[in-house]
């Protein structure tokens, strides 16, 4: 190996190692950057599962953020379209796009603009996501109902709870009334614990601007130009023609053809540390064990499977080995017809929804969301003008009752809950996916009160670094995830020097 070439081991392959193997090589200081990658592919949660010309993204990811250096790394690989998608067409919506010629109908390489619409399905009724204060989610509650509501959160506004849960969160912002309604049950399907036993944390990472008064602001003055919004009140979002995969694809060829190494179907094993420093790393491939030196080693594996190669103090070792996480399951559909309907003016290919995801408040459902992959590109659906493809999301823990049914009664059950909620019937599948996926999701309870001490002590370790959601247990966006990779890169490029 060239003298003058450094490595910098990354563990996992996701939007945050990826971020960084990118601006290492973009830095052109002589750092070779080598993935060292579990999965048989890129893009860790991120990623779109194909099954042919079909896509299904896990939990789906719009693309979207403030940070112009990010955005500008998304364009660079995949440009904005300029001319109307062909659901556009279909539809005859008119839709302003840049300037330009790009046309998603006849090139491969580009990225989408999407309206970002969702839904909530609660007592029957339909509410628009995030949660809005409109005559029809007014008419939806009932009048009764909307002035408790009104009073409830009026005295959440007068008489804050002290945050030390994610209900005393949801409850400052919201009241307790459309906390019972909207958030109480939904955060238990999701997380297995009720919200009272997550960290307020969560709420302050995922939705610290979001409140009822901010979606009150929102709908008034959304027009004007120096309202920032927060994530979760956008209105629409970039998304690749071909799933979130075609961008770490493209990120992944840049990589291995500038000089950086993706090694795929590798688990990490342990480091080799001398002095507080990281020597080596071995790796397993192929069933066999393979050692690795470098100067500087990162990692945004999750952290319970990090501390396993580590020589961390017993207490320290016990604590990050138990941090917790949720599993998540997806049952998919592709099918010939689909029977929810558009009820607004939204023009929409067969009159059908416009909705990206439908989250099902139901008490009695199981599944805790509903994928329509049309609404977030049309080419990943094969013939979107006659097929649908539409996926219902579980969560789960790995082991207990849901996780272990087999792949055939996860999908009986996510048909019997398709067919409940009108959404297609049997005889409309064409063909069904079931993708299973470990440490979807940190959790905020548990051991995760001791995150500090554990980050603290892999901090300590001279040469290491942790990056990205899992990396540092810390449930952040996408955008976030890789500024996390390029700011860990910058640093190894100032130490490295």
């Amino acid at each position: 190996m060239d003298k003058d070439i450094k490595n910098v081991i990354i563990l996992g392959a996701g939007p945050s190692g990826l971020a960084l193997a990118y601006e290492l090589i973009k830095s052109n200081k002589g750092f070779k950057p080598i993935i060292i990658e579990k999965l048989c592919v890129v893009g860790g949660l991120s990623r779109t599962v194909y099954f042919d010309n079909l896509g299904l993204d896990i939990g789906g990811h719009r693309l979207y953020t403030q940070d112009k250096y990010i955005q500008s790394i998304w364009n660079n690989f995949l440009p904005v379209q300029n001319l109307p998608s062909i659901d556009d067409e279909i539809a005859k919506r008119e839709v302003k796009y840049p300037k330009g010629d790009l046309d998603p109908n006849l090139v491969d390489d580009v990225m989408l603009l999407r309206n970002r619409f969702s839904s909530i399905v609660y007592n029957s009724k339909f509410f628009d996501y995030p949660l809005k204060i409109n005559f029809k989610s007014l008419s939806n509650l009932g009048f009764k109902t909307t002035v408790l509501a009104g009073f409830s959160y009026i005295k959440s506004m007068f008489s804050k709870r002290e945050e030390k849960s994610l209900e005393d969160f949801l409850i400052n912002r919201f009241g307790q009334v459309l906390y019972n309604i909207f958030f109480k049950d939904y955060t238990k399907k999701v997380w297995g614990v009720d919200a009272s036993i997550l960290s307020s944390e969560w709420g302050h990472q995922r939705i610290r601007k979001l409140s009822l008064f901010k979606t009150v602001l929102n709908a008034l003055f959304s027009k004007i130009l120096f309202f920032k919004k927060d994530h979760s009140l956008i209105d629409n979002f970039s998304y690749p023609k071909f799933g979130c995969s075609q961008l770490w694809n493209k990120m992944a060829e840049y990589i291995t053809n500038n000089g950086g190494e993706i090694v795929l179907n590798s688990e990490f094993c342990e480091f080799n540390v001398n002095n507080n420093k990281i020597i080596s790393l071995k790796y397993k491939k192929d069933n066999k064990i393979q050692e690795i030196s470098a100067s500087f080693f990162v990692s945004s594996i999750p952290i319970k499977d990090l501390i396993k190669g580590v020589d961390a103090p017993y207490d320290i070792k016990q604590k990050a080995l138990n941090l917790p996480y949720r599993d998540y399951i997806l049952a998919g559909f592709y099918l010939d017809d689909f029977k929810l309907e558009e009820k607004t003016n939204y023009k929409t290919v067969n009159n059908k929804t416009k909705d990206c995801w439908i989250y099902l408040q139901e008490p009695d459902a199981i599944a805790a969301r509903i994928q329509f992959m049309n609404n977030w590109s049309p080419y990943l659906v094969g013939d979107c003008s006659k097929n649908y493809l539409v996926s219902l999301e579980y969560y789960a823990n790995k082991g207990d009752d849901f996780w272990n049914l087999t792949d055939e009664k996860i999908i009986e059950i996510a048909k019997k809950e398709a067919q409940k909620y009108n959404l297609f019937d049997e005889k409309n599948v064409l063909k069904t996916f079931l993708i299973r996926e470990e440490n979807a999701y940190p959790s905020y309870f548990g051991t995760y009160e001791n995150i500090e001490d554990i980050r603290g002590f892999l901090n300590s370790i001279d040469n290491l670094y942790l990056i990205g959601r899992n990396g540092q247990h810390k449930y952040n966006n996408m955008d976030e995830a890789m500024i996390s990779g390029i700011n860990v890169a910058r640093e190894i490029i100032n130490n490295g020097k």
